[in-house]
């Protein structure tokens, strides 16, 4: 090999060191540039993430306030009265505003983390009774879905014991809509909605001057009717509602003793043929149960004394003592030991009981309660020695 050839050679060695660097450092910058495009990529896509947290804080909605709950209520209750049932949006408000008749339910009773706020539920409370809500609430209740009816029904009960300023405004404003009181009475015509109708009258009916005005109305009579539907769960509720009528009435000693002077005889005559002449067990005993609570009360004496100077009602509890449930027995001694007490008695109901002598007396030798009473020991005895001393008029 001659010398010349050795340069040439030294340089194509280079050469071919070069490549193999600039081959190694190829696959470096290939990752180094994959890495600066993918940090691009994300820088890139949070910016306009950031863009929309920066412009929704910006803009945040208000919250939803109470009063706000109720005007939107309000609302689409008037959309719902307004609308056809072929409204193109109807199911979407109907929707929302079931939404809406759930929030205040949660304004009013609270949830599993929070108790409710009193100033919230003071704020919805005087909103509600503004204007018209609670009447498109109960008229238009029949066209709102299950959940939808159940919520509404949990709303308009507690609004009658929510307090404005001291206040009980929902009995101002019913004072002022006694029609709708009404309203809710007649609801046990209807079976879809007599058990929302039936819990919602249940506590408005426990404003006195509410309680008052069904006394006085016509819609009193009713529920005798009622109390006989066929349906069970529904004559139930009738009658739950019919006893907390009465029940609030003896607490109003001069309004229960009042209606009952002046409206005596019809009363009666429909509580003994359709309470304690009833073919319903539960009815009977409710009946008999409520009978003894108002004759017995001090402030109801002249219509009990009245009332067991009947032989007709006599014959009516005689009856009832003869009934195999030991609990409609006992009821209708608190009743019948009335009937022997009365220093007056009349001549019939005298002869009844000395025709009936031997048969009471066998039966009060064996009519017994459970646990020691007593009481009931004592009145017992008292009517056994009255019954063993009378004389045939």
């Amino acid at each position: 090999m001659v010398a010349t050839d050795f340069p040439q050679k030294q340089t194509a060695l280079q050469t071919a060191s070069t490549i193999v660097i600039q081959t190694e450092k190829r696959p470096q910058k290939q990752r180094a540039d994959s890495e600066l495009q993918e940090s691009t990529r994300k820088i890139l896509l949070f910016i306009p993430a950031l863009h929309s947290r920066k412009m929704k804080a910006l803009f945040k909605a208000k919250p939803r306030t109470p009063a706000y709950l109720v005007r939107q209520t309000l609302d689409l209750l008037i959309y719902l009265s307004q609308c056809s049932d072929r409204d193109a949006k109807r199911e979407v408000k109907m929707a929302e505003l079931s939404k809406l008749i759930f929030e205040l339910k949660l304004v009013l009773y609270g949830n599993v983390e929070n108790e409710p706020v009193a100033e919230a539920c003071a704020e919805l409370t005087q909103e509600f009774f503004k204007e018209n809500t609670l009447r498109l609430l109960i008229i238009y209740l029949p066209k709102l879905n299950l959940e939808a009816r159940r919520n509404a029904t949990q709303v308009v009960a507690n609004l009658q014991r929510q307090r404005v300023k001291s206040r009980l405004i929902a009995s101002d404003y019913l004072e002022a809509n006694l029609d709708l009181v009404e309203l809710l009475i007649s609801g046990y015509e209807d079976l879809d909605i007599a058990l929302h109708y039936g819990a919602m009258l249940k506590e408005c009916i426990r404003h006195q001057s509410i309680a008052r005005h069904v006394l006085e109305s016509q819609q009193m009579k009713k529920f005798f009717d009622y109390i006989q539907i066929p349906n069970f769960d529904i004559a139930a509720d009738a009658t739950s509602t019919f006893k907390i009528l009465l029940e609030l009435l003896t607490r109003h000693k001069s309004t229960v003793a009042e209606f009952l002077k002046r409206n005596y005889n019809w009363f009666f005559a429909e509580y003994n043929t359709k309470l304690l002449e009833s073919e319903n067990y539960v009815t009977r005993r409710q009946g008999v149960k409520l009978l003894a609570e108002i004759l017995l009360d001090r402030s109801n004496c002249t219509v009990m004394v009245r009332y067991v100077s009947s032989k007709d009602n006599m014959r009516i509890l005689m009856n009832l003592l003869r009934e195999p449930s030991k609990a409609i027995q006992i009821e209708a001694f608190h009743v019948f030991k009335l009937f022997v007490a009365n220093k007056n008695k009349p001549d019939d109901i005298i002869n009844i009981l000395v025709a009936n002598r031997t048969k009471l007396l066998f039966l009060f030798s064996n009519f017994k309660i459970d646990g020691e009473n007593e009481g009931f020991e004592e009145d017992k005895a008292h009517v056994v020695r009255e019954i063993a001393e009378l004389q045939p008029k």
